[in-house]
């Protein structure tokens, strides 16, 4: 953690004023929080599988996850309002460095074919989405312990103004963009 902190201080904001003319140190855009969210479709049948991605995603992030419940009934889906449907976690300060540190420099590398993550997954205020489809792929996760194969969605919510200004700020993260 401390390093992904040091490399902010040191090297990114440094880099940022340069780029983009900023004009003092506070002005320089930086991760806010980041969220882990994973919706789990299958947990309507047995609510057992809400225990085990709790559990996963504990292992993940290092903090408790909270229990997503549907704030509506849909038929179509054989949803009741209330029903547990997903856990997610926010994430900020060390931990989410620390978390940060670790998806970049390990989890992201284990990922099967891994060419880079996608450019255009920002949503043109500065904050990026990135899917992943397996949570085999973070090195908490014995293998043999799961139950089943989940993906989650990742956000980072960052105080960028533009998009262009958070995918510098995550490339000088060490965030391993797709080549065009």
């Amino acid at each position: 953690m401390e390093r992904m902190k040091e490399v902010y201080d040191k090297v990114i904001i440094p880099e940022m004023m340069k780029k983009f003319n900023y004009k003092n140190k506070m002005a320089v855009p930086k991760i806010e929080k980041m969220i882990i969210n994973m919706g789990l479709g299958e947990a309507k049948e047995n609510q057992k599988i809400i225990e085990f991605a709790v559990g996963d995603m504990r292992k993940i992030a290092g903090q408790q996850p909270v229990v997503t419940k549907s704030k509506k009934s849909i038929a179509g889906f054989k949803i009741r309002e209330g029903l547990s449907i997903g856990c997610k976690v926010t994430m900020r300060g060390k931990n989410m460095y620390s978390f940060l540190e670790r998806l970049i420099n390990f989890a992201l590398p284990r990922v099967r074919d891994f060419q880079g993550v996608s450019s255009n997954s920002f949503d043109g205020r500065g904050n990026y989405s990135l899917g992943i489809r397996e949570q085999l792929i973070f090195p908490e996760i014995d293998f043999d312990k799961i139950d089943k194969i989940r993906g989650m969605n990742i956000v980072f919510v960052t105080t960028a103004k533009t998009d262009e200004e958070a995918r510098e700020l995550l490339s000088l993260f060490g965030m391993p963009f797709r080549k065009k």
